[in-house]
């Protein structure tokens, strides 16, 4: 898993309420096991028309946003059905944060165990950054996860809460393998400890 410590990009505003997992990755796209290659059908139904064709007006269509790094999403984001794709294709496009009020337990808990920093703001802070995030090609944010805040384009900070293990996961980019690998040198001297007391095990 891939590191976060900070990063500068284009926020992509998409001020919609209780966008589910089926929005964000629908349910013909979850065959694969592969967390590659979902990025191109993120958002599809609203990316796309009926004949495949982007929708002009959509966000992530528009020029300033196609290498957008950070999503500035309405409340309730992730809701709907525990896909883990939805992460997955979240990611695959290129998305390394995404901001909200409040998100669904089983998504914000997926996108760090992705590598994916999701920040709870009050909604104040949301709509500043999603005013910021409307500036198109100038929508650039500054996220720092050590110091645990948000600089915008025009030099105002806001700070984020984050849980420390959660915190500590995302920026060493230990994923739950990595984790247990730490634990590497006391697995081993356990199973060693433990052969020697009951070798008929």
């Amino acid at each position: 898993m891939e590191k976060f410590t900070k990063l500068t990009g284009v926020a992509a505003p998409l001020p919609m309420i209780n966008i589910d997992t089926d929005m964000i990755i629908p349910k013909q796209f979850l065959k694969t096991i592969k967390r590659t290659g979902l990025g191109k059908s993120l958002f599809f139904e609203m990316r796309y028309d009926d004949a495949g064709n982007e929708v002009e007006d959509f966000v992530l269509n528009q020029p300033a946003y196609r290498k957008a790094e950070i999503l500035v999403a309405g409340d309730n984001f992730g809701c709907g059905s525990s896909r883990e794709h939805a992460p997955w294709a979240i990611l695959d496009f290129g998305i390394r944060c995404v901001i909200s009020t409040d998100f669904a337990d089983i998504f914000y808990n997926n996108c760090f165990k992705n590598g994916i920093l999701a920040i709870k703001l009050p909604q104040e802070d949301v709509d500043k950054l999603m005013d910021d995030a409307g500036r198109g090609a100038n929508a650039t944010l500054t996220i720092d996860l050590e110091n645990q805040t948000i600089n915008g384009p025009d030099g105002g900070e806001i700070s984020f809460d984050m849980d420390p293990f959660r915190k500590h996961c995302l920026m060493g980019g230990l994923d739950d393998i990595a984790l247990t690998m730490e634990k590497a040198d006391k697995i081993t001297a356990f199973e060693e400890k433990n052969k020697a007391s009951q070798p008929w095990l």
